[in-house]
């Protein structure tokens, strides 16, 4: 159950209600009413703003629309106290039996809590990671990897069917470069010497290994052939044996996607030409001379005229080139055949994860998308920050193996794939973030991946203690059945509250796009029942197991499993294994 949503029902009902009595009008709009936590939770359990918003459409004063709505919400089943506050906010307090029985709600659904049909089946592409095939995926890649498989799973919990996709971009210079890099790469294997690797091109050692697996498969085939015959082959070569190896860093970090949607397979099928058809048909494609760019002067500037694509009908700041002055397509009409096959595949909704340095590229592409699809579909953009990489402070800078980065599959080993992935939560995905290698193993509170990792652990270690201590309790999915009242302490409350709110999270993070929402969710959480913990050290009838007391230890391993059980559930969500035990 979403508490705040079946209370906006009850809100809604004793609205009616008003109506009906002629106290309020017909018609009203309620789609701006909320019932959220009040900022104070002194204040209550729930706040609404039904008469600050309806007051004005109804011709009453907020004060007394609160008034006549309090009188009804009284009477409302499990509604203990009602209170107007302000200029008309109504705060509302649960009785404590509602919250007990939430604690037999989550036992029921386990790891299922907090699932939604905020999405109703609707689907969505999450398109993610998609780095150039041209070397190992790095550091930085990582946290776009995370972002995007985090949210695809919270889509996924709040009802969303969800693809989860990599756009391989397999077209254009870049991988052009990387064939002649690794055509080097290759003559060195079969003996030759190299020297200096020329500016311009990879110089990372990866690329060995791309050398010497075509030396071994090919021989000597290619030496002495003409670039134009090479140079296909050793690109398709390139791209695929990287490929694999980004398939096999991105599986290490529990990221599978299950779509690989090839840029020049897109071109080479007639994609774009689609696209300028399309486009030609409905008057957005036209020749002219565009403004030179800001901040340059003029004799840095050569106007030419360009097939240029009617953005600002759709929103951008200037109008697009389709085209290069070479006649080949810019990168810009590539990805616009790329979302249009998106949308050919059912998407109406398309959700794009990228590094902040494509940010100037939002506007052209959301345009884009518009114009393509006849207002049919939207982009989403979620921009990620830059990482900072540092051990004990000190930044991290290089990689033999890379020449100039610090790859994924470093960053793995040395930490984990759990760790990673939570550590990438820890701040909201536009925000530059620091990792460092220590802090991030540290067992404290500081370190947000141990203080929740060890809340699953320790709720864990009650289980097993009390299994043995007294086997005669109930366990498990029977602590569903046990009686609750003896749930009585603030803390106890507090902590079931705080497990409430996970479906409101989820619901909301969803909606934003935000899954760094739920690493700052379970953090909280976690501090909750450690705070629990502490005070049953302190105050000895508050420990969870009292053998004189076998009904209260019963409640209380409840309480424990159901913290357990949230704590799993929001881990599940954004990938990260739970747990069982800290050695």
């Amino acid at each position: 159950m979403n508490v705040f949503n079946y209370f906006r029902g009850v809100v809604e009902t004793a609205l009616d209600e008003l109506v009906a009595a002629g106290r309020l009008p017909k018609g009203l709009d309620t789609a701006k009413v909320t019932v959220e936590p009040p900022r104070d939770p002194s204040h209550g359990d729930l706040s609404t703003n039904a008469a600050m918003v309806l007051a004005k459409p109804a011709g009453l004063k907020p004060r007394e629309l609160a008034e006549g709505l309090a009188e009804r919400l009284r009477g409302a089943g499990s509604v203990e106290t009602v209170e107007v506050a302000g200029p008309g906010f109504i705060n509302l307090r649960l009785a404590d039996d509602f919250w007990r029985a939430r604690v037999a709600e989550i036992l029921r659904a386990g790891l299922h809590y907090g699932r939604s049909d905020l999405g109703a089946g609707q689907k969505v592409n999450v398109e993610y990671v998609s780095a150039n095939p041209t070397g190992p995926l790095t550091v930085g890649h990582a946290r776009g990897a995370v972002v995007g498989d985090a949210l695809a799973g919270l889509l996924e919990k709040a009802g969303f069917a969800v693809a989860r996709e990599y756009y391989i971009n397999d077209a254009g210079a870049q991988v052009d470069t990387l064939a002649r890099s690794a055509y080097l790469r290759y003559r060195e294997a079969l003996g030759e010497e190299i020297g200096e690797i020329p500016p311009g091109m990879y110089p990372g050692d990866y690329l060995k290994e791309v050398g010497g697996a075509l030396a071994e498969r090919d021989g000597p085939r290619w030496l002495e052939a003409d670039e134009t015959d090479w140079l296909p082959v050793v690109r398709g070569f390139a791209i695929d044996l990287l490929m694999r190896q980004v398939k096999r860093d991105l599986h290490a970090l529990g990221v599978n996607q299950s779509v690989f949607t090839s840029e020049r397979s897109l071109v080479e099928a007639g994609a774009v030409d689609e696209v300028m058809r399309t486009l030609e048909a409905r008057d957005l494609v036209y020749i002219g001379v565009l403004e030179p760019p800001k901040g340059k002067k003029p004799e840095d500037w050569e106007p030419r005229p360009q097939t240029l694509f009617r953005a600002t009908a759709f929103g951008d700041d200037v109008d697009r080139p389709l085209r290069k002055s070479d006649g080949s397509w810019t990168y810009f009409a590539n990805d616009m055949a790329y979302h249009l096959d998106k949308f050919r595949r059912g998407f109406h909704r398309q959700i794009d994860v990228w590094g902040a340095d494509h940010g100037g590229y939002v506007k052209r592409m959301q345009a884009a998308v518009r114009a393509l699809t006849e207002e049919q579909a939207r982009l989403e953009i979620v921009l990620c920050q830059l990482v900072k990489l540092s051990k004990g402070g000190i930044e991290v800078k290089m990689s033999k193996r890379s020449g100039s980065f610090v790859t994924l599959r470093e960053l793995i080993e040395e930490v984990g794939a759990g760790v990673v992935r939570f550590v990438m939560l820890t701040r909201k995905s536009d925000a530059q973030l620091d990792f460092d290698l220590e802090k991030v193993l540290e067992q404290s509170r500081d370190n947000p991946v141990f203080y929740v990792q060890y809340a699953h652990a320790r709720c864990r270690s009650v289980l097993r203690h009390a299994a043995e201590a007294m086997p005669h309790l109930p366990q498990g999915p029977t602590l569903a059945q046990v009686g609750l009242a003896g749930l009585t302490d603030s803390a106890e409350l507090a902590l079931i509250k705080q497990m409430a709110h996970w479906p409101r999270v989820v619901e909301q993070a969803a909606f934003a796009c935000e899954p760094h929402r739920v690493a700052f969710y379970l953090y909280d959480l976690a501090s909750g029942f450690h705070a629990l913990w502490t005070k049953g050290k302190d105050d000895a009838s508050l420990r969870f197991l009292l053998e004189e007391d076998p009904e209260l230890t019963a409640a209380r391993l409840a309480l424990v499993e159901a913290v357990r059980a949230t704590i799993a559930s929001g881990l599940q969500v954004i990938g990260v294994q739970p747990v069982e035990e800290l050695r």
